[in-house]
């Protein structure tokens, strides 16, 4: 089943999802299956990855209510190492209500990512969020994308300055201040 990636408001811009799965060097980046359940319910039930967003979540709650196809939406991609999934990155339309936007008024998509705990400092965040920025740049020709990250989580921060992305402003949300990046596109080539 085919569903199209939001354009920001007041553009045209319309992809079909899922696309085909994004090969790196090391990772396939891919639309969430069945067999994904258990990786996102131990991401989610994590306390290591909870730390910066919001907390772990109960397993047992997670357990009862994780659809049996977990992600399932445009922009969520699957990252997955040698056959099994690690994480997972998404392309999100940002929320014109939160604080933190460049240009509210048109909508903007911002990337989000998340690893199990035994994958991090291997650099597959970085090589699955430049692969989705990638992918991105080529269906959206010239649209920014937004990061943003609690200050005090300095792998984050140090994923998004690999990516390329620049401090635009920060700003408190969720009790803590929280940083705000922009990336753009290369041009495209002649």
């Amino acid at each position: 089943m085919s569903h199209p990636l939001p354009p920001p408001r007041g553009e045209a811009v319309s992809v079909a999802w899922p696309p085909d799965p994004i090969r790196t060097a090391r990772l396939v980046l891919r639309a969430s299956e069945a067999r994904d359940r258990a990786a996102f319910v131990e991401l989610l039930a994590s306390p290591e990855v909870g730390t910066y967003v919001g907390g772990a979540q109960p397993r047992a709650e997670l357990e009862r209510t994780m659809p049996e196809v977990p992600g399932r939406r445009t922009g969520f991609f699957v990252a997955e190492l040698d056959g099994a999934a690690i994480g997972m990155t998404t392309l999100d339309v940002r929320d014109p209500a939160r604080p933190g936007h460049i240009r509210p008024e048109r909508g903007e998509h911002e990337l989000g990512y998340m690893f199990l705990p035994h994958a991090w400092g291997r650099g597959y965040a970085t090589e699955a969020c430049a692969a989705a920025l990638a992918w991105f740049a080529a269906t959206h020709p010239g649209e920014p994308v937004l990061l943003t990250a609690q200050t005090a989580n300095t792998r984050s921060l140090r994923v998004a300055s690999k990516l390329g992305f620049t401090e635009s402003a920060r700003f408190h949300e969720f009790g803590a201040q929280q940083w705000l990046g922009v990336w753009t596109p290369p041009p495209p080539s002649p």
